[in-house]
C-alpha cells in the first residue's frame, strides 16, 4: 500500500461520511414531507363538510333575511296608511274644532264684555 492508495482510502471514507452525514437530514425532511400531505388531507378531509354546512347555513339566512324584507315593506305600508288615518281625521274631526273654539272664543268674549 502507497501513500496514493492510503489516500484514496481517506478520501472514498470522507466521501461515505459525507453522505451519511447529508442522507440523515434528507431521511427526516422526507418524514416532514410525509407528515405535512398527511395534515394536508386530514385538514381538507375536515373542512369540506365544514363548507357544505357553512353553504346551507348562509342559504337559510338568506331565507330568513328575505322574509324580514318582506315584514319591513308590510310595517312600512302600514305606517304610512296610519300617517295617511290622522291626517285624514285631523282635517275632518281638527278643523270643524278649530271653527268651534275660535267661536266659543268669540261667545267667552262677548259674555265678558256684557258684564
Amino acid at each position: 500500500m502507497s501513500g496514493g492508495d492510503i489516500a484514496g482510502i481517506i478520501a472514498a471514507s470522507g466521501f461515505v461520511l459525507l453522505v451519511l452525514f447529508i442522507g440523515v437530514p434528507l431521511v427526516k425532511l422526507g418524514k416532514v414531507l410525509d407528515s405535512t400531505t398527511d395534515s394536508i388531507r386530514e385538514v381538507s378531509a375536515e373542512v369540506t363538510p365544514l363548507l357544505s354546512e357553512l353553504t346551507e347555513t348562509v342559504q337559510a339566512t338568506n331565507k330568513q333575511l328575505a322574509k324580514v324584507d318582506v315584514i319591513t315593506e308590510n310595517v312600512s305600508e302600514v305606517t304610512g296608511n296610519v300617517s295617511a288615518m290622522v291626517s285624514l281625521f285631523t282635517s275632518a274631526v281638527g278643523s270643524p274644532l278649530v271653527k268651534i273654539a275660535g267661536v266659543a272664543s268669540g261667545f267667552r268674549s262677548i259674555l265678558k264684555s256684557k258684564k
